[in-house]
């Protein structure tokens, strides 16, 4: 399962973007890919190994919007193909 996260501050390390997503969904980060964009909105793909559908999709509704180290947070699930919501 992924999420993706985007206007995020450059100066924001991995674990501080694993422990914004920890503290808001108690979800654990498995690995963070950074999307390198023009770097006007950094943005990154998170992978998560357990939980459901339901609870990535509560995660990203709490971080959507999010206003974190002076940007608001924009947060989309990628659909797959072959993927009903």
């Amino acid at each position: 399962m992924e999420l993706w996260l985007g206007n995020l501050d450059s100066s924001a390390t991995d674990d501080d973007v694993r422990e914004l997503v920890r503290k808001y969904s108690k979800l654990q980060v498995t690995a963070l890919r950074r999307e390198a964009g023009d770097g006007s909105r950094p943005g990154v793909v998170l992978e998560f190994a357990e939980g459901d559908a339901e609870a990535l999709y509560n995660a990203q509704r709490r971080l959507h919007g999010l206003y974190w180290k002076g940007r608001a947070i924009t947060a989309y699930l990628p659909m797959r193909p072959g993927t009903k919501k």
